[in-house]
């Protein structure tokens, strides 16, 4: 380092600037260590939906994740593996893949990680001792120790207004924990009209299979209804990779005439997850979906064509991701977001978060758990804390090389945006944030 590369005399906070690249490392770990997190897509659910709510060493095991690497290493058939009940399922699969072989993979690293930051054995011989930890404790107070753990204030749920288990506690007067957020999934109106149409003639809206006026007025009805009642942060779905914004099937017309037309009506933002393929495997259920690399170009049409709409995007296949990058550089409605599913490893991630420095700045969303099970937050947000802090290091560290100091007021600033600031003003979520007990807890 030289003193051309470096000037602290004139540092803007008056010589706060990180003065070598071991101190900017110290600051920006602390300060991604310390930054709460806004998750801004999940599969979880507040307390207030019972059986819905998923946490424990059993549901954790159970991960399709994992499920899928067990056929690789077991001779268990699909057919005799769903025969078993859950806790003999979690047995074979902390067996096969904890016990018999080194885990190496993200997602049975992820289990160690859980483990490890609850005290519990990593190198149990069975699940008697995890199995008791969780019979002990009490899901209010585990949620609270799990958010700590994790740092996550507050939370985007995956809400579908057509599922029999869930809506009951929408349509009650429960209060549901303000810390855990709607948001409103379409994946079974747009990708599977046929069958849905009579759900939603159940709940007294006049749809048909054929798309006619009346059906999308009917559509737009049920929407509207909806998102009075669940009061969602965004519309959501996911897409097959050959998605094409222009087809003539139902999910376009659907989309174009029905939920953008909401998106504008109640000034919600919609969240695009393009790029899977369901059931490349049947016999493994959700663990068998597949991806596909799908044509950026739709989403920069739709962008173009609806610039009072707001779009999340992300894609499922790494080779998406530089014109997704892109494509956002051109339109200032389009955020892309997270390393969605399959992207979820710390090779791809690491990739993507710096081609997303380099290209926007911090203008993006670097991360979100996709989280199904509650403990999943706490190795999710650990292991993606890592990376991004790697990331940002290599950035400032670059900066510093270039010329220009950065403080620490600045990381936390950038920290702040990445985590939560970028997604809570794109969707005009402001809260009240105070420190309870060294909990951040945040209001709407």
């Amino acid at each position: 380092m030289t003193n051309r590369q470096i000037d602290y005399s004139t540092a803007e906070d008056g010589g706060g600037a990180a003065r070598d690249e071991r101190e900017l490392r110290r600051h920006v770990d602390e300060v991604i260590a310390a930054t709460p997190v806004t998750d801004l897509h999940t599969h979880l659910y507040a307390p207030q939906f019972g059986e819905l709510n998923l946490w424990a060493i059993d549901e954790l095991l159970n991960y399709h994740y994992l499920i899928a690497e067990l056929f690789r290493s077991s001779t268990v058939t699909p057919e005799e593996f769903w025969g078993l009940s859950k806790t003999q399922q979690a047995d074979l699969i902390w067996q096969t893949l904890f016990v018999e072989q080194t885990p190496l993979s993200e997602a049975t690293r992820g289990v160690i990680a859980v483990m490890s930051a609850l005290g519990l054995d990593t190198r149990a011989r069975d699940l008697r001792e995890a199995r008791e930890f969780f019979r002990t404790q009490r899901a209010e107070d585990y949620l609270e120790r799990v958010l700590k753990l994790s740092r996550v204030s507050d939370l985007v749920m995956t809400n579908d207004p057509l599922d029999e288990i869930e809506t009951p506690t929408w349509e009650s007067s429960v209060e549901i924990d303000p810390r855990f957020h709607a948001s409103l999934r379409l994946d079974r109106i747009l990708n599977g009209w046929t069958e849905i149409v009579p759900r939603m003639s159940a709940q007294g809206y006049q749809v048909r299979v054929e798309i006619d006026r009346r059906t999308i007025s009917e559509t737009r009805r049920f929407l509207d209804d909806w998102i009075v009642r669940m009061k969602p942060l965004y519309l959501g779905v996911s897409l097959p990779d050959d998605f094409t914004y222009l087809e003539e099937a139902p999910r376009a017309h659907l989309l174009r005439d029905a939920v953008l037309p909401m998106c504008r009506e109640h000034d919600l933002s919609l969240a695009l997850m393009v790029g899977v393929r369901r059931r490349v495997n049947p016999a493994l259920r959700m663990a068998g979906d597949g991806l596909g690399r799908a044509d950026v170009n739709v989403v920069a049409r739709m962008c173009a064509e609806n610039p009072d709409v707001r779009f999340l995007i992300t894609f499922l296949s790494r080779e998406n991701q530089h014109e997704l990058c892109v494509v956002a550089r051109k339109f200032s409605n389009l955020m892309p977001f997270g390393c969605w599913w399959f992207l979820n490893n710390t090779s791809i991630i690491t990739e993507i978060t710096r081609e997303r420095l380099e290209l926007l700045g911090t203008s993006f969303i670097p991360q979100h758990s996709d989280a199904r099970v509650l403990d999943q937050l706490i190795y999710k947000w650990e292991h993606s804390r890592r990376i991004i802090a790697d990331a940002l290091y290599d950035s400032y560290a670059e900066l510093l090389r270039d010329g220009r100091a950065v403080t620490r007021q600045e990381i936390e600033r950038d920290a702040t945006r990445l985590f939560s600031g970028n997604f809570r003003q794109w969707v005009g979520l402001v809260a009240t944030e105070k420190v309870e007990s060294g909990v951040v807890v945040s209001a709407p």
